[in-house]
């Protein structure tokens, strides 16, 4: 057993994979911080997530500096044992459409990215002391959407996802000689509150597993690659689609 209690910063926490991946963490005895732009949830049960909780909208880059700051003072020995960035965002067009190139505004280019991207480079950057301190890991959340057309993902979560995958394999290649581990893992149709009308066909002629994966299956996965059982696995993108890639 450790020494000390391990800490876990999540974004994107209130629903689906984050909300799985939270629960997993704090039943392995974990201290979970989430972040994500909802107030924290009375549904959640998780123990002393009111207090662990840091509303932002990730979106607006200028205020990462004062939740960074804030997220540093929170952690009780100034070790960051792991960082899980799951915050992503979808848009659709009217009517639940995919939004494609001829779709997408600069305006709505830029919040995908912001969420999407961007915000994981800051935030790792802005706690690699902490994560450097634990010998931490960090776990960034693609999709599948990343490497190949989706008949309902975008042309802007689409290109952040990929984009993504590149930045965890610079992270690793740049934190690994500081013993921080970062990889990514690339979920596919898992059975979560944002499914999209017509993922029942797909699970019938794409998956060999001819089922929906689960949140706690991912969380898992998760769990994984921020203990010492993956303690060689560096810029790994795991995918977690039932054989959808096949």
């Amino acid at each position: 057993m450790p020494d000390r209690q391990r800490t876990l910063i999540l974004t994107g926490a209130s629903r689906g994979i984050g909300h799985a991946t939270v629960k997993r963490f704090s039943a392995a005895g974990w201290r979970v911080f989430t972040v994500s732009r909802q107030p924290f949830s009375e549904h959640c049960p998780w123990e002393g997530g009111a207090e662990s909780h840091v509303q932002m909208d990730l979106n607006d880059i200028s205020t990462l500096p004062a939740t960074i700051a804030d997220l540093k003072k929170r952690l009780p020995d100034g070790r960051l044992d792991a960082l899980v960035n799951n915050a992503a965002i979808s848009p659709k067009g009217p009517g639940g459409s995919r939004m494609g190139v001829l779709d997408t505004d600069l305006a709505a280019l830029m919040h995908v990215y912001n969420v999407n991207l961007f915000s994981v480079a800051l935030l790792a950057k802005g706690l690699f002391a902490e994560l450097k301190a634990a010998q931490g890991s960090i776990v960034n959340v693609t999709s599948i959407a990343g490497s190949r057309v989706h008949p309902f993902a975008g042309m802007a979560y689409a290109t952040s996802k990929a984009a993504l995958a590149a930045l965890t394999r610079e992270m690793a290649w740049e934190f690994g000689p500081h013993n921080v581990r970062v990889n990514a893992i690339a979920p596919g149709e898992i059975d979560t509150s944002i499914l999209s009308p017509g993922t029942d066909e797909i699970v019938r002629r794409d998956i060999p597993m001819h089922r929906l994966g689960k949140p706690e299956e991912v969380a898992a996965t998760i769990y994984f690659l921020c203990t010492q059982t993956s303690s060689y696995v560096n810029g790994a993108e795991i995918h977690i689609n039932g054989g959808q890639h096949v």
